[in-house]
């Protein structure tokens, strides 16, 4: 798979963001794992995408694979002969023949854990802190037309200061203000009002004075931001 032509940032990270999650076919899948070899920035993309997911691990307990489970495993790595040691994103494949849902199942799995009985939502957004692309809030929205936003860590606030929650579509004029939020709770708007939900819509968190932007735009630093990805 070549580099398209005029491929912009946004594209390739979104690309990168599917193939970790796997919500590719099997076809762009391989397409892609093949790509990696040559293409650096797409790497890139990759790494910054397992670094942001790692922490999701957290959130679901340990459970310990089934005796069937662990034949299946001991004869795909038997089969497997690689010449050397195989990077992460070249394992995915294998991994996610195994498990029988890879990647995405694991995330979903940790989300159906943290919201008891939630149904599977159908975007999900790794909101990353843009100095270090350090995972902070993960956003998943479901069909019930709502949005939530879980907290993967305490993060402090200035007392003078609030986050306040953003999202754009790609089409939309300006971001809409969804609401103020506490540092380490979870949150939930619903998105009646909204526009329907899209691919690779923004979501952030900034960094305002006390009561929100006076402006109904941001104003202060982003602390969070990150893109949608359809997970389902």
């Amino acid at each position: 798979m070549k580099k398209p032509q005029g491929e912009t940032a946004e594209a390739l990270d979104q690309l990168a963001g599917e193939y970790v999650l796997g919500t590719l076919s099997t076809e762009e899948h391989e397409a892609v794992r093949q790509r990696l070899d040559e293409d650096g920035e797409l790497r890139s993309a990759v790494d910054a995408w397992e670094q942001r997911l790692l922490a999701l691990n957290a959130l679901a307990e340990p459970v310990t694979p089934s005796a069937r489970l662990w034949s299946r495993i001991n004869r795909s790595l038997d089969a497997q002969q690689p010449p050397q040691p195989l990077r992460w994103w070249q394992r995915l494949a294998l991994w996610q023949g195994m498990a029988g849902a890879g990647v995405l199942a694991s995330l979903l799995l940790a989300f159906t854990l943290l919201t008891a009985k939630a149904p599977a939502p159908s975007y999900l957004v790794v909101l990353a802190a843009p100095a270090d692309s350090a995972a902070g809030w993960v956003v998943q929205a479901s069909d019930r037309r709502d949005i939530q936003l879980i907290p993967l860590g305490q993060f402090p606030v200035p007392s003078d200061k609030v986050l306040q929650f953003w999202t754009k579509g790609e089409q939309w004029k300006a971001p809409v203000s969804l609401g103020l939020v506490k540092p380490g709770e979870q949150y939930r708007v619903s998105s009646d009002d909204l526009p329907p939900l899209e691919a690779n819509q923004l979501f952030e968190l900034t960094l305002e004075k006390a009561g929100g932007s006076p402006t109904g735009r941001p104003t202060g630093p982003v602390q969070f931001i990150g893109r949608a990805v359809k997970v389902l």
